[in-house]
């Protein structure tokens, strides 16, 4: 265990590990409202993905604690609110000080609770945790208001923006900690209060965040961090009356509860949800740059991130070439165990979440279509203790119509169907053609057409000759069933606040 866990669960007010008869010792954690740790009485088991053996207990919350979260939150808000954005800045930059300084803690915590490769979670996921926090420290000393002056009826108008009040924070489990600092920040940037469902799979690195608040100098209630399921904390906390704003990243079908849930209630939302990107792959693109950036944009975290490529359209005449080319570069990357620095795919969160991924595989084959590497093709081998894992090798899926489930819902794993296509305009229809638009990758020399299919595809972002290079200040966000809203510098702070139009006659 890293040394951050270790210090916490030698913590005399907290009983954070104990001795089950005949077991193994479990973390324990505990729900973080009012700057307190309070402990639940019933827990949900918490496994670990690369040996699938339970290691922790997370809090099974429901409604008396949302209760308790949103009486702290409103007692919280009319101090921070009316803290000013130098100060909250200042305070945010320290939080982001203490995490960078405890980055390997964290990291080893983050690869050990969600299965992704420790390289992983040192390289991408805590560093844009610190980012985020820096990032909206620095973003809300900088934003401007409008200004209009009506001469002729001697009257100026101008705008200001004030905190919702509190707000109702929902993250997924396939990048814990940058997701859930993606909404915290922003949100505690613009002088709101916060109540964060962290997903129960994966709530480690969300409760040792909360060691770190005090320090920085956040005051009790100003971020409060509920632990359990959607069903009964997450439903509490998007049907409460009290929390006007619900920022979730998660799937659309959960998205659709929760806008059910709200309606009553006319909350602002933020939903950033499912994808099933295409990447484009004309016959001039640089193949050299191309294989090795569309291998991570698809396997990448196990293929567990909601950007990844899971459509691959190739133009017939390179075809068969960047199959060949793909499947061999594929082969040599290795699967195993998340603590293997030389890993470059860890395990899938769940048992659970393994087996839909298999089941599609499945469903490919019977439909006809080839399996070329991977899943049923090529052998596995892990060490012992991480045979009860949930790994899979990557996948690539050809001979599949556009039709199939396979090409039309979200996998959320490392597969990949890759097709041909003939035409510009042929590769634009496919691409568009399923229910969600979030995000797509185009690969071409061809400054014209990158311009003319990325203008036309559905989606909300494209990367042309290149995959997840972000500027934080640009919208992030999806079209059609991938979401409501955008998140980044100028949106986020829009999302997070009220704006208000005051007339003056002089």
């Amino acid at each position: 265990m890293c040394a951050q866990l270790a210090e916490l669960q030698n913590s005399e007010s907290r009983k954070l590990v104990k001795k089950m008869a005949g077991q193994k010792p479990f973390l324990e954690l505990e729900n973080f409202i009012a700057g307190k740790f309070i402990p639940c009485n019933s827990h949900i088991d918490s496994y670990d993905p690369s040996t699938g053996e339970v290691y922790c207990k997370v809090p099974d919350s429901g409604k008396e604690e949302i209760e308790a979260a949103v009486t702290a939150a409103k007692d919280a808000f009319p101090r921070w609110s009316s803290t000013s954005p130098q100060d909250r800045s200042q305070i945010m930059n320290k939080l982001a000080d203490l995490l960078e300084q405890s980055l390997e803690d964290f990291a080893q915590a983050e690869s050990k609770d969600q299965g992704k490769t420790i390289t992983f979670a040192r390289t991408v996921d805590i560093p844009r945790a610190v980012y985020n926090f820096r990032f909206f420290a620095s973003s809300i000393l900088h934003h401007t208001t409008d200004a209009t002056q009506m001469d002729s009826m001697g009257c100026m108008h101008y705008t200001v923006r004030s905190p919702v009040g509190i707000a109702g924070l929902i993250s997924p489990w396939n990048l814990p900690l940058y997701l859930l600092t993606w909404k915290i920040a922003p949100a505690i940037a613009a002088g709101n209060t916060v109540i964060a469902k962290p997903s129960e799979m994966t709530s480690v690195t969300a409760w040792m965040l909360c060691q770190l608040l005090d320090k920085a100098g956040i005051p009790p209630g100003v971020v409060n961090i509920v632990f359990g399921t959607g069903p009964k904390v997450g439903e509490a906390l998007v049907s409460h009356p009290e929390v006007p704003l619900i920022s979730f990243t998660g799937s659309t079908l959960t998205a659709e509860r929760i806008m059910l849930k709200s309606a009553p209630h006319c909350k602002k939302l933020s939903l950033e949800l499912g994808g099933k990107n295409p990447a484009i792959i004309f016959d001039d693109a640089n193949l050299r740059e191309c294989i090795p950036t569309t291998i991570r944009s698809t396997f990448a975290n196990q293929g567990e991130i909601c950007l990844c490529t899971s459509r691959i359209f190739v133009q017939r005449s390179i075809y068969e070439e960047f199959l060949a080319r793909f499947v061999e570069a594929i082969r040599k990357w290795k699967v195993g165990p998340p603590s293997d620095p030389t890993a470059n795919m860890g395990a899938l969160i769940s048992k659970a979440h393994l087996e839909k991924v298999r089941n599609y595989i499945k469903k490919a084959c019977a439909e006809g279509a080839r399996i070329l590497c991977g899943e049923g093709v090529d052998n596995l081998s892990l060490p012992s203790r991480n045979k009860g894992g949930y790994f899979m090798l990557p996948t690539v899926i050809t001979d599949i119509k556009d039709e199939s489930c396979c090409m039309k819902e979200e996998i959320f794993g490392p597969v990949a169907c890759v097709v041909a296509f003939d035409t510009e305009e042929e590769v634009i229809e496919r691409a568009n053609n399923v229910k969600y638009g979030l995000a797509a990758t185009v690969w071409s020399n061809n400054v014209g057409r990158v311009w003319r299919v990325s203008k036309k595809l559905q989606s909300g972002l494209v990367w042309t000759n290149c995959w997840l290079i972000r500027d934080l200040n640009l919208p992030f966000g999806g079209m059609k069933a991938s979401g409501i809203g955008r998140e980044g510098a100028k949106d986020s702070y829009d999302f997070f606040t009220e704006v208000k139009t005051i007339t003056v006659k002089y």
